[in-house]
């Protein structure tokens, strides 16, 4: 505690997320020394702390071996990495895979009725609303979020560089570049030396690298969002298009194959029948072509060397063909070839596209390969599947907010409240939310059943039900038995409000303005009903008259709404007292303006 009093706040940060920190995930500690082992004159204990320490060591360069072996792992993956990135960046371009990013980025950050995407609980009204200034108004999620949700998907990583200030905490954020920044794990530099053990302190914990611009990050100054799945990529996340790089390969092969095959074999060719009587064999060639030529070809002229040039105008996709005929009554002179007559075919285009779609894990009826048929259960379905994966990545977005909003309370100086709020993303399947109710409601009616008496006997107590259909633990059905019991006493106080609470104001202005008690649990008999006849038809009863002086009462509706008055704080609505007339001061505003202009001018 002395140390932690004598280091500044950024100190005690990278104390905190340091190699010491809660998790205490250190080196090995050990004592091989003749002076510090022990001294002791049993010789069988002596001999037991000896084995020990020995094992202790043998331990530690374990953990040294399997740190090196992470670092080689880290190095070998990075040039695959780097490839990776330069296909993801290339697969953008591809509809499918560029609308997937999208669902993605969209689903998992969905916003709730109240319009937030993130949802912050917390036991601290404090706690709560300065993580919700922090997500909201500094950080600004609702717009951020989706960025990097979308990021996070596409690489796999997603680092965001926090502005910290040491006291009002994180006051900003900015994106970094993915491909550039480098993260290293502890005991990763150590790869020069093999004696890891003696590594120097400042490289025990995690630490982040761009490498373009050869700067070294803290571990709580970067927020590094990443999808765990595959342990060969570690310490870096997977990309959900990591699984679909190979088939997009191929579909983009295929479809080139597809478009290539459409422009040479799709148009329709015409065969020219051209008469050459009698003529000789070595004069028919040249013959055909002159005749061609004068269909076909144009001279073009080099406008660099001014030759007249025929290589430039080559036979194109659409070019007809001449054949010589020696018959003069040859039928047809003129044929017509069919273009490609199997261009529908794209069975093989199909089932490439249908192997990405399973890779990127998301119904084809939401990307729009297939109309929703009947009432929609088979989308229902694979809506709860989808929202499985919406839900990982939530939960991989929320573990680095979650730290973020460490950060930003450990500066502000609530160490003991960094445990005291959870964060969480709405859920985007509704048909995932109703069939929880489903099953909660399977679960209420058997827990029902199992409690009701047969014969005055149940067939299990409420605690066993409690423990075993509705999944209580032992702490929480005790919980569970104290609220019911404040609930009922609750419950019964309210039962006796009436006779507690006669009379509670509500009614107060009405009741003046009427001259009637309203809002009273007691009071005299009510008045007699007025007799039948005089219900109707009858000659109706003139109002009160007014009271003395000459003037109606005041009711709100008699006020003279012109008069520009401010209604004051207090319990009468009709007083004349209670509001202040503004006409008078409009009025004394207009001499004021006067006796200006007169000095003016003077």
């Amino acid at each position: 505690m002395e140390n932690n009093k004598n280091m500044t706040v950024w100190q005690r940060l990278s104390h905190a997320f340091g190699p010491n920190a809660l998790l205490n995930q250190d080196y090995p500690t050990y004592k091989f020394d003749r002076k510090e082992l022990l001294k002791t004159k049993s010789k069988d204990e002596y001999e037991k702390e000896l084995l020990q320490a020995q094992q202790t060591y043998y331990l530690a360069n374990q953990w040294t071996k399997i740190e090196s072996n992470l670092y080689t792992q880290a190095v070998y993956y990075e040039p695959t990495r780097l490839a990776s990135f330069y296909d993801y960046e290339s697969m953008e371009y591809t509809p499918e895979i560029s609308a997937a990013l999208d669902i993605y980025g969209e689903e998992s950050t969905t916003v709730d009725q109240n319009g937030y995407m993130l949802q912050i609980y917390s036991e601290s009204k404090r706690i709560k609303g300065i993580l919700a200034d922090l997500f909201n108004n500094v950080l600004d999620v609702n717009t951020n979020l989706p960025m990097w949700t979308r990021n996070t998907c596409k690489y796999g990583d997603n680092f965001v560089y926090l502005k910290l200030d040491s006291d009002k905490g994180v006051v900003g954020c900015m994106q970094l570049p993915n491909i550039e920044i480098e993260r290293l794990e502890r005991g990763m530099p150590a790869q020069a030396s093999r004696q890891t053990v003696e590594e120097p302190k400042e490289n025990r914990g995690l630490r982040f690298k761009w490498k373009a611009k050869d700067m070294e990050f803290n571990s709580w100054e970067i927020a590094h969002f990443r999808l765990l799945g595959d342990d060969r990529k570690l310490p870096y996340g997977t990309s959900m298009l990591e699984k679909a790089r190979r088939i997009w390969k191929q579909l983009l092969l295929s479809e080139d194959a597809m478009l290539i095959y459409r422009t040479s074999r799709a148009p329709e060719r015409r065969v020219f029948k051209v008469f050459v009587g009698n003529m000789d064999d070595a004069d028919v060639e040249p013959y055909v072509q002159r005749v061609a030529n004068k269909f076909k070809r144009s001279q073009i002229v080099d406008s660099q060397s001014g030759n007249v040039d025929m290589r430039f105008n080559q036979m194109a996709v659409d070019q007809d063909y001449f054949i010589p005929v020696r018959d003069a009554a040859a039928p047809n002179p003129i044929d017509t070839l069919p273009g490609a007559q199997n261009l529908a075919e794209i069975a093989d285009i199909e089932y490439i596209q249908k192997k990405l779609v399973t890779a990127l894990r998301i119904p084809k009826a939401y990307l729009g390969f297939e109309e929703v048929v009947g009432d929609g259960k088979n989308l229902s379905l694979l809506d709860i599947r989808f929202a499985r994966t919406i839900n990982r990545i939530q939960k991989s977005m929320i573990a680095e907010l979650n730290k973020i909003a460490i950060i930003h309370l450990f500066l502000l100086g609530f160490e003991d409240e960094l445990g005291n709020f959870t964060l969480g993303l709405t859920n985007p399947s509704t048909q995932a939310d109703l069939l929880k109710i489903d099953v909660w409601k399977e679960k209420i009616v058997l827990y029902k059943d199992a409690v009701t008496a047969i014969e005055g006997i149940a067939p299990v107590s409420v605690s066993w039900a409690k423990k075993h259909i509705l999944g209580f633990s032992d702490e929480e059905i005790k919980l569970d038995l104290q609220q019911q019991r404040i609930e009922k006493a609750v419950g019964t106080e309210l039962t006796n409000t009436a006779t507690i609470i006669t009379k509670t104001g509500i009614f107060d202005n009405v009741d003046k303005l009427y001259k009637t008690v309203s809002g009273s649990t007691t009071g005299g008999p009510s008045a007699p009903p007025p007799p039948p006849g005089e219900l109707g038809g009858g000659e109706s009863e003139l109002p009160p008259p007014p009271p003395a002086g000459g003037e109606a009462g005041v009711t709100p509706e008699s006020f003279n709404r012109d008069n520009l008055k401010i209604l004051l704080e207090t319990d009468s609505l009709t007083d004349e007292d209670s509001f202040i007339d503004l006409s008078k001061g409009k009025n004394y505003l207009g001499e004021i303006e006067n006796q200006l202009g007169k000095l003016l001018r003077d």
